[in-house]
């Protein structure tokens, strides 16, 4: 059976507040199960992590570069490299948003050569990005 990650224990597990629920994440995802989480979970994540936590977007990229990489959790339709590649894209500056890093993995997993969009700070890696 694989079983879908939610925000909320993702964040737990990464913060280890609320102790007794961290507990319960940790339990959850440092299991042998298949565990699954959506782009919209990493997403979430990082927002909550950013504007609540006040983490560092290096910080905040290596938590969940360290979180996908886990051997039992994988990214509903898209292909773990390029979620990794892409969660790394948004390390180095504030150039690439997460949101926009998961569209990037999305585009490139589909095969897409081209992505249309009217934000200047799109990532180019192996994508044209058209804006009109």
């Amino acid at each position: 059976m694989t079983a879908v990650l939610d925000t909320s224990v993702v964040v737990r597990y990464l913060m280890g507040d609320a102790p007794e629920l961290a507990g319960q994440a940790v339990k959850i995802i440092d299991s042998e199960d298949s565990l699954q989480v959506t782009d919209v979970v990493l997403v979430e994540t990082t927002h909550v992590l950013r504007t609540v936590y006040k983490v560092e977007r290096e910080a905040i990229a290596d938590a969940l570069v360290a979180f996908v990489q886990k051997a039992n959790i994988s990214v509903v339709a898209l292909d773990k490299g390029l979620v990794l590649q892409a969660l790394l894209m948004c390390r180095p500056s504030g150039r690439v948003s997460f949101p926009d890093a998961m569209i990037w993995a999305a585009a490139r997993g589909a095969g897409g050569k081209v992505v249309y969009s009217f934000d200047e700070r799109f990532p180019t890696d192996g994508l044209e990005v058209r804006r009109a």
